[in-house]
């Protein structure tokens, strides 16, 4: 482990990018719900207050963490065409015969595709396999298994 960033899929970043807009937004709006210091109000008030600041450090946490994310990665490149990693779209046979395409992803959030997480049962199962491999993991269901039937 180097300590640095890991890179980041174009996909990826989008999704931070649009949740970033969305914190930002539910942010703005939640400072302008509070009061000034000097305001007197009653206890309930005051303890709608206190949530509504909570929520602004929340916020302002995710916040942070999103756009240092996005400031320090590195552009993860196309994924890679042999093995599966971040960005790859597999096709794989599950032990009960069904067959799903799936796309590795780092973050939850993406458009139209069905995403397998890269620290998943299924999506750390699957990193670093190649076509034809049949790959043992542990799934909230049990064990199971998976062969790759192939990449793109």
């Amino acid at each position: 482990m180097t300590g640095e960033p890991a890179p980041i899929s174009a996909e990826a970043r989008k999704a931070l990018e649009r949740e970033l807009a969305e914190l930002r937004a539910e942010r703005d709006a939640v400072a302008a719900t509070l009061r000034d210091e000097d305001a007197q109000g009653d206890t309930a008030d005051q303890a709608d207050e206190l949530q509504r600041v909570a929520d602004l450090q929340r916020l302002d946490r995710r916040i942070g963490d999103i756009d240092a994310r996005l400031r320090q990665a590195g552009d993860a490149g196309p994924p890679p065409t042999d093995v599966i990693g971040i960005g790859t779209t597999a096709t794989v046979r599950f032990d009960d015969g069904t067959v799903q395409t799936v796309q590795l992803g780092e973050v939850a959030e993406l458009d139209g595709t069905t995403l397998v997480t890269a620290v998943s049962p299924l999506g750390r199962a699957l990193l670093g396999h190649r076509v034809g491999d049949l790959i043992g993991y542990d799934a909230p269901g049990g064990h199971t298994t998976v062969q790759v039937l192939s990449l793109s």
